[in-house]
């Protein structure tokens, strides 16, 4: 087995420090009713098999390296892991897919920057037999367990299941009791009240201020997605024409553009995630929307000034819509292995309950599953406040995907990021959305053609 690294904290080392300083909560089998499930399926089909596994690194991908030999413990087949960061994972899978000879059978794949460039390219397996065959799949393992939004990514536009939905990260609002209550402001429920609430409970001169998020280029795409979605807005057509410059677009980067210009810590058009949760947990502003996955930080007392005074909520209502803007990973099967049912049974054993109980449990994570949510043992074991697994739980309901589904995903985000972030600079939001709009359209039309 190997494992790669590179020099500085990331996104996903941070969430995995966090989930270790919140511990692991890790419920056996038993407790959970997966051994019988399991019992279910012919797991012992493909014993002496072996398997490479392409994983990426992070809370996700740690635990299924770390949990492989109780994975080879059911089946027989045993595992070989290789277990790569965020980046080098999607550089390295993609040439060696493109090759038609990866060195791989199973790989974890991130869904909101490669679905349409998967799909496209054939790459993955199709798992609907697999799914519908008893040998092979535990009862409770059915395309309706997984989230709207989890079908979404997994499926191709012909109703193929090419991979299984692993892990969702859903965008919500973290507050901070403390400063609402000093300044006596009720906890918002709709957009024109979180910005009003924001504008109330920035005071400069204490240093604290109402809102925080991505204003950072291409970081700030994830942000803005969920100002957009409130507000109507749909990235592509029926006919996959791009609608980033309409009337939904413009009032989302309105408010955007106001709530970091006018309610957000200074210097807050270089901030990532990084610097927006360090404004969070230092108690410097009030309100903060990102991924659900941040919470285990916040509630470390080594790490953060705001332990047992952070609210989670569902984010509030916009104008026209109610929408948890979601990104996520999944896993499946390579379209090139000779091994497709052992790399199968690894998928779903990789989603199973127990898997995804121990992900939750940790705050390291949200399975894409509803029975893994709803399970009344697994939430017992979660080490988050329960408004937390509340906000996951809400938010599974709303999901809406917080990019559009294209090849050129990276283009996006550095196009209309570079247009959203000009705005913060006082630059028109019409305006600049018109340009990145004329500049991307020829970039996606050619991706579609090739």
């Amino acid at each position: 087995m190997s494992e790669m690294s590179r020099g500085g904290p990331s996104r996903r080392s941070l969430l995995a420090s966090g989930a270790a300083a919140v511990g692991l909560g890790v419920m056996g089998g038993g407790s959970l009713g997966i051994r019988p499930a399991f019992a279910a399926v012919d797991w012992k089909r493909h014993a002496g098999t072996s398997l490479e596994v392409n994983l990426i690194k992070g809370p996700r991908g740690d635990l299924l390296h770390r949990s492989a030999a109780e994975f080879t413990a059911l089946t027989g087949i045993k595992v070989s892991s290789e277990v790569i960061p965020e980046q080098q994972q999607r550089q390295k899978i993609v040439i060696e897919l493109t090759s038609g000879r990866p060195s791989f059978d199973v790989v974890h794949l991130s869904y909101h920057v490669q679905k349409r460039q998967f799909d496209k390219a054939g790459w993955l397996a199709d798992l609907t037999g697999f799914m519908k065959d008893p040998a092979l799949t535990e009862p409770s393992l059915k395309e309706a367990d997984f989230s709207s939004a989890g079908l979404l990514y997994a499926k191709t536009p012909n109703g193929e299941m090419r991979s299984l939905p692993l892990s969702v990260d859903y965008f919500i609002l973290y507050w901070n009791k403390e400063l609402f209550q000093k300044k006596n402001v009720a906890f918002p429920t709709t957009f024109d009240e979180m910005m009003r609430a924001a504008e109330t409970l920035t005071d400069p001169k204490a240093g604290t201020y109402g809102f925080v998020g991505r204003g950072l280029r291409n970081a700030n795409m994830a942000l803005w997605g969920a100002f957009f979605l409130a507000y109507g807005g749909r990235f592509l057509d029926d006919k996959g024409n791009l609608l980033i410059d309409g009337p939904e677009a413009v009032e989302a980067t309105r408010l955007y553009q106001r709530l970091l210009t006018k309610t957000a810590p200074p210097g807050v058009v270089g901030f990532n995630w990084m610097e927006s949760m360090a404004a969070f947990t230092q108690g410097r502003a009030a309100m903060w929307l990102d991924g659900v996955g941040w919470a285990p930080p916040l509630e470390d007392p080594n790490a953060s000034r705001v332990v047992g005074k952070v609210g989670y909520a569902v984010v509030p209502k916009g104008p026209a819509d109610h929408a948890a803007a979601t990104y996520g990973d999944g896993i499946g099967v390579a379209a090139a292995s000779s091994k497709k049912e052992a790399g199968y049974l690894y998928c779903q054993w990789a989603v199973s309950k127990l898997m995804g109980a121990r992900l939750l449990q940790a705050g390291g994570g949200v399975p894409f599953r509803d029975s893994i949510l709803g399970d009344a043992e697994v939430q017992q074991g979660v080490k988050m406040p329960r408004e937390w697994l509340d906000s996951a739980i809400g938010s599974a309901k709303i999901s809406k995907l917080g990019l559009p589904v294209v090849v050129p995903v990276a283009e996006f985000r550095d196009i209309v990021g570079s247009a959203v972030t000009a705005t913060l600079s006082g630059a028109d939001p019409a305006a600049e959305l018109k340009k990145a709009a004329e500049q991307y359209r020829p970039i996606l039309e050619r991706s579609e053609k090739a």
